[in-house]
């Protein structure tokens, strides 16, 4: 871990340049509107080591998985997430000398990511080979109200010398992934056309006929003055460019103005695009970039409005939660519902997919609360329009029924390539039910289980009914050959939390088709009919329910993680040498396999989401037992045990939990941040805080507050939306008041005494001193 970023509560700053920490920044400072993406690389030439990434959302590409054939219903292909056309770049030349950075002596640089307005900048001096020095100013941004819209102010100002400034706006589409194979490019030339005052290029994917086109146009001011000017124009395959030169005198500044309209097939025909991208350039340049930068402002107003939280006395905490707010709302709008959310958003292209059970697990408690209800709603709406691929891919691994849904997909079809997970990881199917049932019991919206939920609970349910087995020895249903959160541990038999999520599932679907038949007769025959439902099969959910094994030790009071845990020879992590970590990074597979340490949340990922069915003892002992030996090295783990730490009065592990998935990317904790952002984590983040600090649950109706304040801060402030409510919590050293922005009355339980906050109106509650 290297602290190496500046604290501050709304910007991410780096104050001088280096090259060992370069591609981590470019994770850290990418900007995104949840249609593309941008990495933070260089406008201008930069020979030294970068990972070059533009992302259109969306956009992907097949990769041809070839595996053995005794690798029966392994997935066909390995979906890329597509680094696409670099439409940011601007080469420099002084005198004929190409600005680059990694042959360049470099002072003042100060790179910036400004969150409250959404744009990064950057600044530096470069001290060329010839001692040519220049200062160059650059501030870019992805347009929230222009979604397919990119700009760009990049200045140079000659410090110790007049002469030729030759600039080169350019957009390349002669890419490549990092992890692809033997150097394969995935896109192939459709047209081009460069100009003096447009240019674009269009791309296709070599498969699935994916169509992306870039129009670029350019300004060149001189001292604020706009110059008329002549420039030449540069072709080459999948390459345009426009070039200008001027003669620039010492200490004046001259600044390019680049626009960019993206474009892709997803949202506009094939005959259309260049058409549709000239036409949202042309208004994009018209407007200019001062007003462009002002809707940006404006835009990133409103998102903060629904969604910060600010912290009072921790600025390293405040920090972290921004960054991770920002995040998610640069890879995410709700606004598509063929979009999901990918491990690395718009900041890397490793994993690839769209979607994990991230979404569901993590993801939808932080837009049901930040967002209007629908955001959430279309998250569970894309599981639902999967359906049929996800009996598909159950039907590939030799089941008669059910549904399995994807650990990675793009469009619903299995695109995952490690064989443990693939086959294995199944308790995924379990997370995008608990996702119904949480986004019912937030909203209130049962219409949605009718609509849509009873259908993806009953094949889920029709799934597990399939995956079990009776085992006569133990006289009980048991899951063999299975693979649970703890990735750490393949091809185990009877994963309790996976065992636990099957069951829990049926009941839930049981639960479901009961309230449907009192509530809303006619739909529940409708689906009855469609779905063939009989009551041979629910009774057999049922008998599964009651007959159910799950491994326990009975003298420790613990669940056990799976048969044959207590086999292993338990070595908490704190006994590790710090050599060995992280034990991905140092240990060999085999050897991970045979330990006991835990990758992240399993046994306690179920004691998280079924919190209301166990006490707080059990919770405590099953904690104590495992949090001492988890490695914390899924971007996933830290902010569950924060909560559940938060729960059990564990004030300091539930701050360092906190801080360690607040800052899991800024501080490069696993060592891993140059591939990309762990973006789904980072709602876990803003969980660690509204369902751990704030103790924020809904029960019965009503939400419920049990907030404590860790101690390295004064105050802590959020806004949730529910059930039409705009509630704004603040909890104080001494005092809560939730004040309610709305014109909705909300109902709200704080400790053990509720309220209702009446429209537009405030509540305070005495803060509680004792723990938890």
């Amino acid at each position: 871990m290297r602290q190496y970023l500046k604290l501050d509560e709304w910007s991410i700053i780096e104050e001088s340049f280096d090259p060992t920490t370069h591609e981590i920044s470019e994770s850290i400072f990418s900007i995104g509107n949840g249609f593309m993406g941008q990495r933070a690389n260089f406008e201008e030439q930069y020979s030294g080591k970068s990972l070059q990434g533009s992302y259109m959302a969306g956009v992907y590409y097949p990769d041809k998985t070839r595996v053995g054939w005794w690798k029966n219903g392994y997935p066909e292909y390995f979906a890329k997430v597509l680094n696409s056309t670099n439409w940011i770049g601007i080469n420099v030349l002084i005198n004929g000398e190409s600005l680059d950075l990694a042959k360049c002596e470099i002072k003042d640089f100060v790179r910036e990511l400004n969150m409250k307005e959404g744009y990064l900048s950057r600044r530096f001096v470069a001290v060329m080979e010839s001692g040519k020095e220049v200062r160059v100013e650059s501030i870019r941004f992805v347009s929230m109200k222009r979604q397919e819209i990119g700009a760009i102010r990049y200045s140079i100002t000659p410090l110790n010398f007049s002469g030729s400034i030759r600039i080169v706006p350019y957009l390349d589409g002669d890419v490549q992934n990092k992890d692809s194979n033997y150097d394969e490019k995935f896109w192939l030339e459709v047209e081009k056309a460069a100009a003096p005052d447009l240019s674009y290029l269009t791309l296709k994917t070599k498969k699935l006929d994916f169509h992306v086109t870039s129009v670029m146009a350019f300004d060149v001011y001189k001292n604020g003055e706009k110059l008329e000017f002549e420039s030449s124009v540069s072709e080459r395959e999948k390459f345009v460019s426009a070039e200008a030169a001027f003669e620039v005198e010492q200490d004046a500044t001259l600044t390019v103005y680049k626009y960019v309209a993206n474009v892709t097939s997803r949202n506009h025909g094939l005959g259309q695009l260049v058409e549709a991208g000239k036409n949202l350039l042309l208004e994009a340049h018209a407007a200019g970039f001062d007003t462009l930068r002002q809707e940006q402002a404006d835009a990133w107003a409103d998102k903060w409005k629904g969604s910060d939280i600010i912290i009072e006395g921790d600025v390293s905490a405040q920090q972290g939660i921004r960054f991770n707010i920002f995040q998610l709302n640069q890879t995410y709008t709700g606004e598509d519902d063929r979009l999901n959310i990918g491990p690395k958003g718009f900041t890397g292209e490793k994993y690839g997919g769209s979607t994990y059970w991230d979404t569901e697990a993590y993801c939808v408690p932080f837009y049901l609360s930040t967002a209007d209800s629908n955001i959430s709603r279309n998250l569970l709406i894309y599981r639902y329009k999967h359906l049929e691929k996800a009996k598909e891919n159950a039907k590939k691994l030799g089941f008669t029924k059910g549904a399995l849904y994807p650990m990675v997909t793009m469009n619903g079809e299995e695109c995952h390539n490690e064989w443990e997970i693939t086959f294995e990881e199944i308790h995924r199917n379990g997370a995008i039910a608990y996702a119904i049932y949480n986004y019912v019991n937030y909203t209130g919206d049962k219409s949605y289980l009718s609509q849509y939920g009873l259908e993806v609970l009953a094949e889920i349910s029709r799934f597990w009914e399939e995956r079990v087995n009776f085992s006569n020895t133990k006289g009980k249903y048991v899951m063999l050959g299975v693979t649970g959160p703890n990735e750490y541990e393949n091809n185990v038999n009877n994963n309790w939390y996976t065992n636990r999520i099957a069951c829990w599932t049926m009941e839930y679907t049981l639960e479901v088709l009961d309230y449907l038949k009192k509530n809303e007769n006619a739909r529940y025959l409708e689906l009855i009919d469609k779905l063939k439902l009989t009551n041979e099969e629910t009774a057999k959910w049922q008998h599964i329910i009651d007959n159910m094994y799950y491994p326990v030790d009975e003298e420790r009071g613990v669940f056990l993680q799976q048969d044959g845990f207590l086999d292993k020879e338990l070595v908490p992590v704190k006994d590790l040498a710090p050599e060995n970590l992280p034990i991905n990074q140092n240990w060999s597979w085999d050897r991970i396999l045979r330990s006991c340490y835990i990758k992240q949340a399993d046994v306690l990922q179920g004691l998280f989401f079924l919190s209301d069915r166990y006490d707080l003892e059990t919770k405590k002992r099953n904690f104590d037992f495992y949090e001492p030996l988890t490695v914390h090295e899924s971007s996933l783990s830290p902010c569950v045990h924060s909560i559940m730490a938060c729960e059990l009065g564990y004030q300091d592990k539930a701050y360092e939990m906190y801080l360690r998935t607040a800052r899991l990317d800024l501080d490069n904790y696993n060592n891993d941040t140059e591939d990309g952002c762990h973006t789904t984590s980072m709602a876990g983040t803003w969980m660690a805080v509204i369902q751990g600090f704030a103790g924020l649950r809904v029960k019965n109706d009503e939400l419920v507050l049990q907030p404590f304040i860790p101690s390295h801060w004064k105050s802590f402030s959020f806004n949730v939306m529910f059930r039409g409510a705009t509630l704004k919590v603040n909890v104080g050293e001494d005092v809560i008041t939730v004040t309610n922005e709305t014109d909705t009355p909300a109902a709200i339980r704080i400790y053990d005494r509720s309220y209702t906050v009446s429209a537009h109106g405030e509540i305070q509650a005495q803060r509680s001193s004792v723990t938890i």
